[in-house]
């Protein structure tokens, strides 16, 4: 039973500040880190790694400090989103010179039971370079657990892969995190997320927005307020009788036409809207969502 803690850690490159004071427990089990594209999550499982410097701060396992401490990769294996693979080699052989540089006992036969855990028995014998992108990420996913380390740091480990690797790799995580082993994974793919992880860690423009159950993110997330913009027949009548609806937060009209709504009940909102249309006589021709990306999703958060 390992745990990885980050104790109020920024990380910064020159005025560029990538990791913005976070602190975070990462304990047994599955735990999704989750936030858009550039969010700093890379960073994040860098500095978990051992393989970044905290410029503030401290990220430690099981209490012992991960920057330059060799012994640390006992503990840990790393699946790195880069595609830092040795091309010429075969699968077995990029495993096997894992397995000899942790000093594994046995490192054939660890080789060949950590291909057989990700289904890359049959094509270990061809070079890298004759692999799919999934393959590529299931033979890094054979050298991150030649060692049998406690500890399990993959960094969008589920890009590139099919549907049925995918829910071979999700069965793998939640079986691993079963077992007892911390595993921690990034995705910028909520339902990602979802099928494989309880324990959410989310994060937005390097700041730690939201943690805890995913249930409870999920609330939040569902919970914000939604904002549309309705073209209508008659756009200031419909804006006047919007105002009134407990649904409606907010209503403005649009220059170019059409009325903006800021809605922070969707269910009673999405009743509401045709039945007042109707009652008016008043024609909807679109109600189109204008804040459903993960940016805005997260940026509520880290409001809230």
């Amino acid at each position: 039973m390992s745990t990885l803690e980050l104790d109020h850690v920024s990380r910064w490159y020159g005025n560029v500040v990538a990791v913005n004071d976070v602190s975070m427990t990462i304990g047994p089990g599955v735990t999704g880190l989750l936030g858009p594209n550039g969010a700093g999550k890379s960073t994040l499982i860098a500095l978990m790694a051992g393989f970044l410097a905290p410029s503030v701060g401290s990220v430690t396992l099981d209490g012992r400090p991960l920057w330059r401490n060799e012994q640390i990769y006992r503990d840990i294996g790393l699946v790195p989103e880069p595609e830092a693979l040795f091309d010429y080699l075969t699968g077995r052989q990029f495993v096997l010179a894992n397995a000899r540089l942790h000093g594994v006992p046995d490192p054939g036969a660890a080789a060949e039971r950590a291909l057989a855990v990700v289904e890359m028995s049959d094509a270990a014998s061809r070079t890298i370079a004759t692999y799919s992108k999934g393959m590529r990420q299931r033979v890094k996913m054979a050298s991150a657990l030649v060692h049998d380390p406690s500890v399990l740091l993959l960094d969008e480990p589920f890009n590139g892969m099919d549907p049925r690797q995918r829910l071979h790799l999700m069965e793998l995580l939640r079986r691993m995190g079963g077992d007892g082993r911390t595993v921690l994974f990034s995705s910028h793919i909520l339902e990602e997320v979802e099928q494989v992880a309880r324990q959410i860690e989310v994060v937005v423009a390097g700041r730690h927005a939201a943690s805890g159950d995913f249930g409870a993110i999920r609330r939040l997330m569902t919970d914000r307020p939604n904002r549309y913009v309705v073209r209508s027949a008659d756009d200031r009548a419909l804006a006047r009788a919007l105002l009134g609806d407990v649904s409606v937060r907010a209503v403005s009209l649009r220059p170019q036409g059409g009325v903006e709504v800021e809605a922070t009940d969707f269910g009673r909102f999405s009743v509401a809207l045709p039945r007042l249309a109707r009652d008016l006589g008043v024609r909807l021709f679109e109600v189109s969502p204008t804040d459903e990306s993960l940016e805005s999703v997260f940026s509520y958060l880290v409001a809230s």
